[in-house]
């Protein structure tokens, strides 16, 4: 059975170690991402099995949702294992429709930090993304609010900090006033535009997580890829994402699936190695201008 660890860790602080193949738990909510699942106990067996296919690193938030995909993970995993790390974001609230808003408000983050930590049920958590641009651009200042977090962390609620949807920027920004271990930004074969910040990262020994590996609700459709997949005998979503983990040596996968089959072919990416005339093939895709795009995570 193929295991996450044959994808690596990443060790970005002293008592923060993650596996390379993580889990994204977004897809665990109804359609849109709103409301509860179709499959409930499906939704449980998910994150379960991750956890037992070795994956240490799951992505959540509590305007997923709103709120029930945290108390899924609650139901399915606390008490959680000592070496599972979970990743939240804080940032955005949600309408009765379903819509997205930012919400950036000081007071609003440090209650989106106490929600997170209830639905979760822990005393801290191991990780807070801020979630950024949403409506904003990537030269917005993003002092207030990672302050908030930073004092937050300083109270013991918060371990480490990160950022989403980030610019270059704005991680020097942040790093200016407290430590940064993840970004997490859209990226994938044809959305290409984050190469250097990429990079920036695994020199700086900050884990990059692409959100929407595999193109998010406009899923990557490419004749080169498929053509790739078929000579390697795997799927377009497994080659898709062992080009991510041979990309760059901190990048953390974050796939999402609210299916355990589909949760056993995402990790089983993490052992197909591409020779660099494979990866060079696939790089003319991120090359063609073709552009993915999806809703916001």
């Amino acid at each position: 059975m193929s295991n996450a660890n044959l994808g690596g860790t990443l060790t970005l602080a002293d008592d923060l170690t993650i596996s390379r193949m993580g889990y994204g738990a977004m897809q665990l909510a109804g359609p849109g991402v709103f409301g509860p699942p179709k499959d409930r106990d499906e939704a449980v067996a998910v994150l379960r099995a991750a956890v037992d296919l070795g994956i240490t690193h799951i992505d959540t938030s509590d305007f997923y949702g709103p709120v029930v995909v945290n108390e899924i993970i609650k139901e399915a995993l606390h008490p959680y294992p000592a070496e599972l790390r979970i990743v939240t974001k804080v940032g955005a609230r949600r309408d009765a429709q379903g819509g997205w808003h930012p919400s950036h408000e000081p007071a609003d983050l440090k209650a989106q930090v106490h929600e997170n930590l209830e639905h979760l049920g822990v005393d801290a958590l191991d990780v807070v993304n801020l979630r950024l641009s949403m409506h904003g651009t990537d030269t917005d200042s993003l002092a207030e609010q990672f302050g908030t977090l930073v004092e937050l962390r300083k109270a013991g609620l918060i371990r480490h900090l990160g950022l989403s949807d980030a610019s270059a920027t704005q991680l020097t920004e942040a790093k200016a006033i407290a430590p940064v271990v993840t970004v997490q930004n859209l990226y994938n074969l044809a959305n290409r535009k984050d190469d250097d910040l990429v990079a920036r990262c695994a020199a700086e020994n900050i884990a990059y997580a692409p959100f929407f590996p595999l193109g998010g609700f406009t899923p990557l459709q490419s004749d080169t890829l498929s053509a790739v997949a078929t000579r390697l005998d795997a799927s377009p979503q497994q080659v898709a994402l062992a080009w991510l983990l041979q990309r760059s040596a901190t990048i953390a996968l974050i796939p999402g699936t609210s299916s355990v089959a589909h949760l056993r072919e995402n990790v089983a990416a993490a052992d197909l190695v591409l020779s660099a005339d494979v990866i060079a093939e696939l790089d003319t895709i991120g090359q063609s201008g073709v552009n993915q795009t999806g809703m916001t995570t």
